[in-house]
């Protein structure tokens, strides 16, 4: 089976450095995020820090229902900041059946 969509556009957002991964590195940014990515298999404490930063930066969020570390291509990350809006909007537009719409609870 081929690479899906989003993985397609997850990968155009590292070639133009438009992502940033891991809780620690997006507390730092100021704004200019339009979409968070967060693993399925996400601890509270991460979900927790995935929904301070929806509201910070007012953008949606939507979790990974497959191999996000292999998505990412990193280890042990379970959070990812997508910076550019037309990748944003590409993503959540994709309708891949790994990935749903964060609407609440899990915590």
């Amino acid at each position: 089976m081929g690479q899906s969509k989003v993985s397609s556009y997850v990968g155009f957002c590292f070639r133009a450095r438009k992502i940033t991964l891991g809780s620690n590195a997006i507390a730092t940014l100021k704004g200019g995020v339009y979409l968070l990515i967060m693993d399925g298999k996400a601890a509270k404490n991460t979900i927790r820090y995935a929904l301070k930063f929806k509201e910070k930066f007012a953008c949606p969020l939507i979790v990974c229902k497959g191999d996000f570390e292999r998505l990412v291509n990193k280890p042990l990350c379970r959070l990812a900041a997508i910076r550019d809006k037309s990748l944003a909007a590409a993503i959540l537009n994709s309708e891949d059946g790994d990935y749903e719409l964060y609407t609440g609870g899990g915590e």
